[in-house]
Parts: C-alpha cells; structure tokens; sequence
C-alpha cells in the first residue's frame, strides 16, 4: 500500500546542507497497522510529510495504493490535480490537533469536505456520522477550547477520515496525551483499522505504541531504516534491537564461570514451564535475572534473562534443549576464557 524506495530528504540553510532521510526503503503492507520509531532527530517527521508530499523529496520515490506520487509532483496543471486527488485518500492526523478554534467540531470535520466541494447536506450527514464513529456525536456543537485532549485527538481523526482515505498516517498523535488517554486512542486507531480496512502507518517514539497496536515495525536513526519488519519476525530475530527495545530485560552475570541467556517467548511456547523443565531434566540451578512479558497483536510475548552455572562450553547442551522448545536464544556472556598473555620476550 506503501512503498518508499531510496527516499532521501536534504534541507539547505545558509550554505549548510541537513540530510534528514538518507536512502529509505520502506513497505507498508495493505490493511495493517506499521509503526516507525525513533528518537527525536531520526527522521520520522520527515519520512511521513514525504510520504503525502508535504515536503518535496530531493531523491527517490513515493509509492501509495499503486500510483507514483512523485511522479505527479510538479508535472503542470494535469498533474497537479492528480496528486491532490491521490492526497486527499491520505488521511493526516497531528500530534497538536490542529483544529480551527473558531469553528465547532462538527465544522472542523465538514472542512476537508468543503474542500472538496461537497454540498451542505452531504458535509453535515458525513461529519455526524464520523463523529459517532470515534465516540463524539454529542459533542458535535461544541468548540475545541471545550474538548480534552483525547477528544480534540478523536475529532483530528474524525477529519482525518473525512475524505474517504485508504491510507491514515498518524505523527505523533498520542504523545501530547497522557497514559489512559494514548491506550484509547490507540484502541480507536486499531478499531478504524479493522472495520474500515485502512492502513494506518503511526511514527512515534513510544515503544509502548509499537507494543500495543503495530503489526510492522521499522527502526529509524540517522535518517535511515536500519532495521524492520513485522512485530514476531523482529522478536525471533538474534540480536534484534527493536525487539531488545520492546521487552528490556537486564542483569549482569554474577561469576566468571556462569552463562547469561536471553529467551524469547511468543506463540504457545510462552505458556509452557521450559525454564523449570530445563531445571528439572539437567538438574542445574538457574537464576532469573530480569524479565518482562506483555500481549502483543493478541499472543502472550515476553522475554526473560537467565543465568547458567558454567562457562558456555558447559552449556551447550541445555541452550540446545531451550531451542528445540521454539524459543529464541541469544547468548548475552558466553564467560568463555580468556585468550592466554604472551609471556615476556615472545614474539
């Protein structure tokens, strides 16, 4: 539905060049729910005001629902009309709202409408009936000072779909708001997905927003992607940092002579006792030392950090066990030994 291929970003200030996206390729699949993430400086605000041409992109493509969107942009006239026609089925949500203070909710949602040209009785029923969608169809006479945030967010949306989109992109939507507040707009966001079929791609620094609605997931920094894929491939992943990110789990090795092991759980392993069977069957001693476990897409996910007596050679054996449980392992400290000193005059 998405597709971005080797999308670059440079801004030019004074002489000084800023490359904000440096070759992104990205693809978003039709109907799921892709979260980009990164910390602030990433990237992401860029990539996604690229995506519906808010900013032209200095290199490379932008692909949504089949049709080449910079292609069309700066073509003349002919094409001109034909990238507003393919933007306004991209549905933009804001991270502040961005509603017109003078005008009521129900207005607020009638504006893309109005721009579209679309009569008074058209405007009014579609905007009632969007604000009954996302829970505010008492509130349709009232006036953005007298909303809350999580409402102003709700009539964002409610715009946002006003023209029909196939696409919905979110920037940052929930991080103005506070911890309840972000669960329900994310849960309203994961519903449009389901009942309308759109495809939602959220950018964000929240992990927790990743965890709780995505479906894909891409990690950015330094204006690029450097890794992505969907939520259980990245967990199954040795060495993942989205996945690491998503369930952190710490602890050091308390010895010299003792093996640290990350286990990943998904699937039904997550509900099977395999680390007091692994106990049981090679009789050792295993301390837990950290672990963190959440529902994720509707499975049970979580990781734990575990401690094996004995150096890694010593453990070769319950490690293999623990894999042909289904489970993702990844050795955190091998305690293997260290490599002899050369004695004094070698060469």
């Amino acid at each position: 539905m998405i597709t971005t291929t080797g999308l670059s970003k440079v801004y030019r200030s004074r002489g000084r060049a800023v490359t904000a996206l440096d070759g992104v390729d990205l693809h978003v699949r039709e109907g799921e729910v892709y979260g980009v993430i990164g910390q602030s400086g990433a990237g992401k605000s860029s990539l996604i005001r690229c995506i519906n041409l808010l900013e032209r992109p200095t290199a490379g493509t932008v692909t949504v629902d089949g049709q080449d969107l910079t292609a069309l942009a700066g073509r003349g006239p002919r094409a001109g009309r034909e990238l507003r026609q393919a933007r306004s089925r991209i549905g933009m949500v804001f991270q502040h709202f961005n509603l017109l203070s003078t005008r009521t909710v129900q207005d607020n949602v009638e504006l893309p409408l109005e721009i579209l040209g679309s009569s008074g009785k058209e405007r009014s029923r579609k905007a009632l009936a969007l604000l009954d969608l996302v829970g505010l169809a008492d509130k349709a006479k009232s006036y953005p000072a007298q909303l809350s945030g999580g409402q102003k967010q709700r009539v964002g949306i409610a715009r946002a779909l006003a023209g029909d989109p196939k696409v919905l992109l979110s920037d940052e939507a929930t991080s103005a708001l506070d911890p309840e507040t972000t669960r329900s707009i994310l849960q309203l966001l994961r519903d449009l997905n389901r009942q309308l079929g759109l495809t939602v791609l959220l950018i964000t620094h929240e992990m927790d927003v990743v965890k709780s609605v995505c479906d894909s997931a891409a990690l950015m920094a330094g204006g690029r992607v450097v890794e992505s894929g969907t939520v259980s491939e990245l967990l199954a992943t040795p060495g993942s940092e989205l996945a690491a990110a998503l369930f952190p789990v710490g602890g050091e090795a308390t010895g010299d002579d003792r093996t640290v092991v990350d286990v990943t759980f998904h699937g039904e392993a997550a509900t099977q006792p395999v680390v007091s069977q692994l106990s049981r069957t090679y009789n050792i001693d295993i301390s837990i030392l950290g672990a963190a476990i959440d529902t994720v897409g509707g499975l049970q996910i979580g990781r734990m950090r575990i401690e094996l007596p004995g150096r890694y050679e010593d453990n070769v054996v319950p490690i293999g066990f623990l894999r042909e449980q289904g489970l993702q392992i990844d050795v955190v400290d091998r305690a293997a030994p260290q490599p002899a000193l050369p004695k004094e005059g070698a060469k």
